[in-house]
């Protein structure tokens, strides 16, 4: 405990420092503050990743499971987690870890390619891997959302490219929820919110008939 509440204070400091150069200094903050007043039980199904997840806010309801911690931060990309995982993933001796992140690599540039997205996501799972060495790994594919369809041969291949690597892996799992949210070849218009980006109680629908065996087994 005195470890964890040590890490805390000089992670803060460092966060309050660097405040100009960090643009999700306060969600963090806020789960070290939660961790700092009730560190979260071993064992629990953790998500990290970005807004997709942040903002199920219904997901202990959706999965029927109290036991899963949520964090999940800002419009996170894979470099972000990467910053801060240890705040948000390595400290905790979680169950299972569920990715869903590098949507927002992808629309953060045209220059950003899939493998440089790939190259990203490799770099975080290995990290994870080395922590937690049987600890099952779920990366949940990119979604196809209406506002950033435009951008979908570039999500496509890097779907293609995780896939093809955590099918090599143990205890390694991706799960396609692409096609899942297409009708007629295109994305479902009646399971967004109104900026077209973020999932509506519908989006989350198909997402947990997708996930939840992984969830709940």
């Amino acid at each position: 405990m005195k470890k964890l509440l040590f890490y805390l204070s000089v992670l803060l400091f460092s966060l309050i420092l660097n405040a100009q150069e960090n643009p999700f200094k306060n969600e963090i903050i806020a789960f070290l503050k939660q961790d700092s007043i009730q560190k979260p039980e071993d064992g629990m199904v953790l998500f990290i990743g970005s807004s997709s997840f942040r903002l199920w806010k219904d997901v202990k309801e959706d999965f029927k499971n109290p036991n899963i911690l949520n964090r999940a931060f800002g419009g996170a990309t894979l470099l972000d987690v990467i910053q801060y995982q240890e705040a948000v993933a390595l400290q905790y001796k979680p169950k299972k870890i569920f990715i869903y992140c590098g949507e927002n690599d992808v629309a953060s540039s045209d220059k950003v390619t899939p493998k440089m997205v790939f190259k990203r996501f490799k770099t975080l799972y290995k990290s994870l891997r080395n922590h937690f060495p049987e600890t099952p790994i779920v990366f949940v594919s990119l979604k196809p959302a209406i506002s950033r369809w435009a951008m979908k041969d570039r999500m496509i291949a890097t779907n293609k490219l995780i896939h093809g690597f955590m099918k090599n892996k143990k205890n390694a799992v991706f799960v396609d929820i692409w096609d899942a949210m297409l009708e007629n070849g295109e994305p479902k218009k009646d399971i967004f919110k109104e900026d077209n980006l973020h999932m509506n109680s519908q989006g989350y629908a198909i997402w947990v008939k997708e996930m939840n065996s992984l969830v709940n087994d």
